[in-house]
């Protein structure tokens, strides 16, 4: 049985080649593209069957990357939803995490990281090696002891704030909560505020809401 994957990109050339690149894919198959979301919706809701995963760019017109995310994870909560895009700023990811995507993979990834992601996006919910490890190992998944205070560092982290205004919300210097960001990548095995925000969601230590 194939994986089924859907794309939804406003980029024609980018679209057909990653079309004809995940069809030679070995158990891999597009079964729905769409040139922007409203053009997405109109197709799903056409098809009895839907795709087992759906990759969406983060720029798009009419309706951003964001708002095809959150308009397809509530008609379709089965879909596992992944943003595409050649942005790698912590903002436009988080974005699209908090708007329901379970991995966020950059257009300029070899196919191998590609069929890799979508393997494991397919198996167990979350890719991102780009940001972090998840591997469902007993060492990923052993329990993380947190702190009152890098708790509360955590929640803020998955918020739009920066590292400074975070600082001001927690009444601490900005040294301090450097000291908070090295100690939770560490804990976390991530090298990034997005694999971190990441791996909490993964771990139900944190739920990120829109």
């Amino acid at each position: 049985m194939k994986i089924s994957i859907g794309i939804v990109d406003d980029q024609t050339l980018f679209l057909e080649s990653l079309i004809t690149l995940i069809n030679n894919l070995t158990d891999m198959e597009v079964v729905l593209y769409a040139s922007d979301g409203k053009d997405l919706l109109r197709k799903l809701r056409r098809q009895d069957s839907h795709p087992d995963i759906l990759l969406i760019d983060v720029l798009m017109p009419d309706m951003s990357g964001a708002d095809v995310v959150i308009a397809v994870k509530e008609a379709y909560p089965d879909i596992r939803l992944a943003a595409l895009s050649v942005l790698n700023d912590s903002f436009s990811v988080l974005k699209m995490i908090r708007a329901g995507c379970c991995a966020y993979l950059p257009k300029t990834m070899n196919t191998l990281e590609l069929k890799l992601a979508l393997t494991e996006i397919w198996k167990k919910g979350y890719y991102n090696s780009h940001l972090i490890k998840v591997e469902n190992t007993e060492e990923t998944l052993s329990p993380i002891l947190l702190t009152e205070r890098e708790m509360e560092f955590l929640e803020l982290a998955c918020s739009d704030l920066n590292y400074h205004e975070i600082a001001k919300r927690m009444f601490l210097s900005i040294k301090t909560i450097d000291g908070y960001r090295a100690s939770l990548f560490n804990k976390f095995n991530v090298k990034s505020r997005t694999g971190l925000v990441l791996e909490a969601i993964k771990r139900n230590i944190v739920k990120v809401i829109s």
